[in-house]
């Protein structure tokens, strides 16, 4: 786990909020047409409608999210759900306690 890259994932608030709006996709996000339900993440799309950002911007955010693992990514035909790592969340959260 590198805490620094965690870090500077969540040092922007757009990234934070996409983080906090995967908690809870289904109130955040409307349902899925091409799969059902949330299980695999939430579409690309509709985090960069939620976020109001370009979709390059969007794309780079998910990217690094993913880089530092707080994100999982899952492709289905050619769309890409991304969903909470809480495993990694967890023990990320659990180092914070221990070394801070």
């Amino acid at each position: 786990m590198d805490i620094i890259k965690i870090n500077a994932s969540l040092a922007n608030a757009a990234r934070y909020d996409i983080l906090r709006w995967l908690k809870d996709p289904e109130k955040n996000f409307p349902p899925h047409k091409e799969v059902s339900g949330f299980g695999d993440g939430v579409c690309v799309s509709f985090i960069k409608d939620k976020s109001g950002l370009s979709q390059s911007t969007i794309s780079h955010y998910l990217n690094m999210m993913e880089n530092a693992q707080l994100v999982i990514a899952t492709r289905i035909g050619k769309w890409t759900y991304y969903k909470r790592n809480e495993a990694m969340l967890a023990a990320y959260f659990k180092a914070l306690q221990k070394d801070i």
